[in-house]
């Protein structure tokens, strides 16, 4: 089978744009310049959604296939601001706390952005106890140091600012990594699918949403499928690929680099059997790598799919991902290309 290069260049500059849930503007910026000559129709619901329309050729009936990939990311509003000047968050999304210490950070005001540390303080190891040094603190001990004063930062900064993790993606070997994967490789894994269809045009009648709010309980899918009416959906995330030392391989979930995911269970959804029987059929015929996903806990927008108005056979495609929620998520170019394939080929 012959693909077109990735874009990853393109992938990069998706996830260093900062967008937590409720302020995904940037990246929607970027996804709208993107989508300009990909699609019939692009408009933006009430929510921030991005609807991209693509109708299909197939003659008789056509089924409506809803696609999703959240812009959204994991992190902080500034939810308190003390006399000294230093800010304490309120979570936007799963956080593991001990990924978390001495963060270099930016606070996005209405004048521009703030540079930050974010810590949760206490001792410094020289004069920390043995007990000290195993604590592990929960959000609500992290502050931000802006190195201002109180006044200044009280002047500059207002509750609910939007607070992101400081980092730029790389390329490390075969991997993309970078703060943001989740789940900016899918949102670059649809706009590359939709590049496909350029200048052809699928069987199926497309409408492909960049959802808000994910991270946050499915928010933005759930608006969008109500309003598309899909007959079909296809939820698009990253999963886990724990497939790294110290870990057995009953519990990887996925591997980096084995193909594209095609999730049977996770806890917000049962994917529905006949799609993903035709997608591994699909996958088989083409010789597109494939792996199916069992994952314990977690969610996607194909889960808001499933269950909108009636009810809407749904399943996810994953994007195997090392060091989830992290600043060092990690893809594969080959599972990309592998998870590109398998759509543009079901939606052919």
């Amino acid at each position: 089978m012959t693909t077109t290069e990735l874009r990853l260049d393109l992938l990069r500059q998706l996830s260093d744009l900062n967008g937590v849930p409720g302020n995904e503007d940037a990246v929607r910026d970027l996804v709208l310049r993107e989508l300009e000559g990909l699609a019939d129709e692009v408009r933006v619901d009430a929510l921030g959604n991005v609807f991209a329309l693509r109708g299909g050729e197939g003659e008789g009936k056509r089924e409506r296939v809803m696609l999703s990939a959240h812009m959204d990311e994991i992190g902080f509003l500034v939810s308190f601001i003390d006399e000294r000047g230093f800010l304490r968050l309120q979570a936007l999304g799963g956080f593991d706390t001990r990924n978390l210490f001495a963060r270099n950070v930016t606070v996005q005001t209405r004048g521009g952005p703030l540079p930050g540390v974010m810590t949760p303080g206490g001792k410094p190891v020289h004069i920390a106890t043995p007990e000290d040094r195993k604590k592990v603190p929960e959000v609500k001990e992290f502050f931000v140091d802006l190195g201002l004063d109180g006044e200044e930062v009280k002047r500059r900064v207002r509750v609910g600012d939007m607070v992101t993790l400081d980092q730029t993606a790389r390329q490390v070997g075969k991997l993309t990594v970078g703060k943001a994967m989740d789940d900016r490789a899918s949102v670059f894994l649809q706009l590359e699918v939709l590049r496909r269809f350029r200048d052809t045009r699928p069987r199926h009648d497309v409408v492909a949403v960049f959802s808000v709010q994910e991270e946050v309980g499915l928010r933005g899918a759930t608006v969008a499928a109500y309003g598309a009416e899909p007959t079909l959906g296809i939820g698009l995330d990253v999963t886990l690929a724990v497939d790294t030392p110290g870990v057995g391989p009953e519990e990887a979930v996925t591997r980096l680099g084995d193909g594209i995911g095609i999730k049977v269970f996770d806890s917000t959804m049962i994917s529905t059997r006949w799609l993903v029987d035709d997608l591994v059929d699909l996958a088989e015929r083409e010789g597109i790598r494939y792996q199916l996903e069992v994952l314990p806990l977690g969610g996607t927008d194909g889960a808001a799919i499933q269950k909108s108005r009636a009810g809407v056979p749904s399943v996810t495609l994953s994007i195997p991902t090392r060091y989830i929620h992290t600043i060092v998520e990690a893809v594969h170019e080959d599972d990309l290309r592998a998870g590109v394939d398998l759509l543009a080929a079901y939606l052919r």
